[in-house]
C-alpha cells in the first residue's frame, strides 16, 4: 500500500520535473526526495524517471503511472476537505451572484433564509454579467450564480423561477403592436445574439439556428452585455426572445415586447462548479429551494452520488466549458 506522502512527491516531480522545486513545494530535502522515487521505483521493478544532470523526464511507465494516480488523488482530497467541512458545519465564506436584476430577489430570499439557519456563514452578494459569468464560477471568485438554465457543464439544482418568453422588438417594428407571435418568425427577422463566451446549449435555446419547423434562423449582430443587446434591437438591427420579466426590469421606450405563444418557458436557479459542491453550498440550494413557493422545509435537492442529477436529460459537461461565459 502507497503512503500518502510517496503519492505526492511522485505527483508532485511528475509536475516539476525538477527534484529541487518539488523539495521546496513538500517542504522536505532533495534527497528525502530521491529517496522516496528510488523506493518507488523498486517496488514497482522499473524507472518512473530518466535523470541526467541537467533533466528529469517521466519515462512511459512513469507518465502512465502519473496520469492514473492524479485523479484518485485529488477524488482523495476532494473527500477528505468534504468531511472536514460537514464536521465543522457551515461556516466561512459564500459567495454568491445573480445575472440579472429579476434573479436578484430571489438570490436575496435564499441569503435570509440561510443567514438565519447558519449564522456562522458569511454570503457575500455580487452581480455578474453574460461575459464573465462563467469564468467567475470557473476562477471560483463566485460559488454559486442564479441563472438561466441550460447552463452547459455545470451542476444544478432545482428551478427556483419560471417564465414565459416574449420577443423584444424595436418599438416601430411590424410585430410591435400584435397581441402575439410564433417562433416560426424567426426565419423573417435576423436574431440578436450572445456573446461567443455564452454557453452552447443555452445559445442554442434562446437564439436557435433553425425554428420548428426547419426553417434558418438569420443571425443578427452580437451584443456584450443584456443592455447592450436590447440597444441593438431598438435600434432595428434584430429582435431578441426574452423572458417576460424584461418588462418590468427593463421597460424602454424604444423597445416592445410580444408573448410568443408557442415557446416553452424559461426557467432558472443555482448553477455551480460540480468540484466545488461543498456542505454550504448544499445548505444554501436547500435555503434557496424552501424560501420558493412549495418547497419542503428541510428537503436536499442535491442529496444523492450526482448534485446535477436534477439535470436536463440532455445535459452534457460543454467541452468549451473552460473558454464559456
Amino acid at each position: 500500500m502507497w503512503e500518502r506522502h510517496e503519492i505526492e512527491a511522485l505527483l508532485t516531480l511528475a509536475e516539476e520535473l525538477h527534484f529541487g522545486r518539488t523539495a521546496e513545494r513538500l517542504g522536505v530535502s532533495t534527497g528525502r526526495i530521491s529517496q522516496v522515487i528510488g523506493k518507488l521505483e523498486r517496488r514497482i521493478g522499473a524507472r518512473l524517471f530518466e535523470r541526467t544532470s541537467r533533466t528529469v523526464r517521466l519515462t512511459a511507465i512513469g507518465q502512465r503511472l502519473a496520469g492514473d494516480l492524479a485523479p484518485l488523488a485529488a477524488g482523495i482530497e476532494e473527500s477528505v476537505r468534504r468531511a472536514v467541512e460537514a464536521g465543522r458545519g457551515v461556516t466561512g465564506e459564500l459567495r454568491v451572484a445573480f445575472l440579472g436584476e429579476w434573479t436578484a430577489p430571489v438570490l436575496l430570499r435564499a441569503v435570509r433564509l440561510f443567514t438565519e439557519r447558519h449564522p456562522g456563514c458569511r454570503v457575500d452578494v455580487r452581480e455578474v454579467q453574460l461575459f464573465n459569468s462563467r469564468s467567475s464560477l470557473l476562477d471560483g471568485s463566485v460559488d454559486l450564480l442564479i441563472a438561466a438554465f441550460p447552463f452547459d457543464g455545470m451542476a444544478r439544482g432545482p428551478a427556483l423561477m419560471e417564465e414565459r418568453r416574449v420577443l423584444a422588438v424595436a418599438a416601430g417594428h411590424p410585430l410591435a403592436g400584435a397581441e402575439s407571435v410564433s417562433l416560426e418568425v424567426l426565419a423573417e427577422h435576423p436574431v440578436v445574439q450572445y456573446p461567443a463566451v455564452t454557453s452552447v446549449e443555452f445559445k442554442r435555446d434562446r437564439t436557435p439556428e433553425r425554428t420548428p419547423a426547419g426553417r434558418p434562423v438569420p443571425k443578427g449582430p452580437v451584443g456584450n452585455t443584456f443592455s447592450e443587446m436590447l440597444s441593438l434591437v431598438a435600434m432595428g438591427r434584430g429582435v431578441l426572445p426574452v423572458g417576460e420579466h424584461s418588462r418590468r426590469y427593463y421597460p424602454r421606450p424604444d423597445v416592445a415586447y410580444v408573448p410568443i405563444r408557442d415557446a416553452s418557458p424559461i426557467e432558472r436557479g443555482l448553477v455551480w462548479l460540480e468540484s466545488n459542491t461543498t456542505e454550504r453550498v448544499r445548505a444554501f440550494v436547500r435555503a434557496a429551494t424552501d424560501a420558493g413557493a412549495g418547497a419542503e422545509p428541510g428537503a436536499d435537492p442535491v442529496a444523492g452520488a450526482d448534485p446535477v442529477a436534477g439535470a436536463d436529460p440532455g445535459w452534457v459537461a460543454d467541452p468549451g466549458a473552460a473558454a464559456a461565459n
